[in-house]
């Protein structure tokens, strides 16, 4: 595992979307834009997050390449644009060891690689690769802060279909 290093801030513009490319998956983060309102669908009840536009979303993916990239991009257009909801799993789901990729939404998020994929229905942890346990993500008006960034690739591309 590669030791992390100190806090990063990365400027992010609505319109963009940035990579964290680790050797074993991938984090995309998107801003969380104005429309403000966002679903999380549990097992039990919806759950109504309300986001300011400096606030993120951030997908976690457990494998790396072009194919992974096109598809982080698309899950995180379809929450923020399309306006799709955030899923929650329960517990013992059968489909969670499956889950290529997992997202959270929220002012901050803090990856760990321990957790079940897709159960958590607090948006402030996701489960993610090996890479980046307890690399730790906060929206900024300006971009993004980063704490316990990993040696890793860092991209900003732009964020449309």
């Amino acid at each position: 595992m590669k030791k992390p290093t100190s806090s990063k801030d990365i400027s992010l513009k609505e319109s963009e979307m940035l990579l964290l490319r680790g050797s074993a998956g991938i984090v995309a983060i998107v801003k969380a834009g104005p429309n403000g309102q966002f679903f999380l669908e549990t097992e039990k009840e919806e759950i109504v997050l309300g986001l300011e536009p400096h606030d993120l979303i951030v997908a976690s993916s457990f494998s790396v390449g072009e194919k992974t990239e096109k598809g982080l991009k698309c899950v995180l257009f379809m929450i923020r644009e399309i306006r799709s909801p955030l899923i929650v799993l329960p517990k013992n789901h059968p489909a969670s060891p499956r889950l290529p990729i997992v997202v959270s939404a929220g002012k901050k998020t803090v990856l760990r690689c321990n957790i079940t994929p897709g159960t958590h229905p607090n948006q402030d942890v996701l489960c993610g690769a090996n890479d980046f346990n307890n690399l730790e993500i906060t929206g900024t008006t300006e971009g993004v802060h980063i704490e316990n960034m990993p040696q890793c690739e860092v991209l900003k591309i732009n964020f449309d279909i």
